[in-house]
């Protein structure tokens, strides 16, 4: 029989409809979902985690909560998963460093990063930022020009991030042994507390996710220097990247993805995905995490799979190179 358009499109909407009929299913017979993440209220992680289950509240499942389980850089939220019902009633939500980075760092785990969770579907991408306040001068406005500045003044020599053993830490870490500098790293509880410090005079430099700088750059605050993503941010489109400025190898971005507890079956992954997939699209959503500096991204559960593989695979090396262990 010949495939016509009219049949394509037909066969097209029948699955559409077949998708949101089981969706539809899937809201009647579950209560209620909760939403874990590792992080506080009112961080990033919490506001994403908040906008998805606001979407998936009466569609996926009559009712969607937030539930936040802080603590060890987000390890408790995961350990939490692997004593959790694996029928679609809880799900995390974690950046990649807690699966791909801290099995590099850490010699002992609470998880198992592959074994512990099923993937469900991306969340959203966002690069890093490198920016000075002002302990630095205002002639100072590239990484080379700041590297330069280090050399000229090593006792100042020093940057701030959200924590160590973050990308953050990493990158600054890699961007002064690209030139032979010790760039000595300033960890701080989430990267806000480390701006302060820097626009208030009592800190060089900042590396930390793009979002948290931009309202303090809009003010006049503080310089973005550099960005890590393989091109340049949506957010901060004047900003040159690291490859950009002649720091080979140093294109990085992270991400944040939804998972289940081990054991789910295929069809929960499946109704869940559809579900995110259609949270992670709304307007309203990604409007939403764009002033934040995120860029909404759904994605299947092979893809998010693969994502992470990557991501580990690529940070042992980078890591043992560092020699950085968070058992120290």
């Amino acid at each position: 029989m010949r495939l016509t358009r009219r049949h394509l499109l037909q066969s097209a909407s029948a699955s559409a409809l077949l998708a949101s009929v089981g969706q539809q299913a899937y809201a009647q017979s579950i209560e209620s979902l909760k939403v874990v993440t590792g992080f506080t209220p009112g961080g990033t992680s919490d506001a994403i985690c908040r906008r998805v289950a606001d979407k998936l509240r009466g569609t996926y499942a009559k009712n969607a909560v937030v539930e936040n389980k802080s603590g060890a850089g987000g390890q408790i939220a995961i350990q939490a998963m692997k004593g959790a019902p694996a029928d679609g009633t809880v799900m995390l939500q974690t950046p990649m460093s807690m699966l791909g980075i801290y099995p590099h760092i850490y010699k002992k785990l609470p998880y198992d990063p592959v074994a512990d969770v099923v993937p469900v579907s991306l969340g959203c991408v966002f690069d890093f930022g490198f920016a000075v306040g002002p302990m630095v001068p205002a002639s100072v406005k590239t990484i080379p020009e700041f590297l330069a500045w280090c050399k000229a003044n090593p006792g100042m020599a020093n940057f701030g991030s959200p924590a160590a053993g973050s990308v953050p830490h990493f990158i600054g870490t890699l961007m002064g042994r690209a030139v032979g500098i010790d760039l000595k790293h300033v960890p701080y509880r989430g990267t806000q507390p480390a701006i302060l410090d820097m626009i208030g005079g009592q800190l060089p430099a900042v590396s930390g996710p793009v979002g948290e700088f931009t309202q303090h750059v809009a003010a006049g605050k503080c310089r973005l220097l550099g960005t890590s993503g393989a091109k340049r941010n949506k957010f901060a489109p004047t900003v040159a990247t690291f490859t950009e400025q002649g720091l080979k190898d140093m294109a990085f971005s992270e991400w944040f993805g939804f998972y289940l507890p081990a054991g789910a079956t295929s069809a929960t992954v499946q109704a869940l995905n559809a579900a995110l997939r259609s949270a992670l699209a709304a307007p309203d959503v990604v409007e939403g995490l764009a002033t934040m500096g995120l860029e909404s991204m759904s994605s299947s559960p092979a893809e998010l799979a693969a994502r992470l593989k990557a991501d580990n695979e690529r940070w042992g090396p980078l890591v043992k190179a560092i020699g950085f262990s968070a058992d120290a």
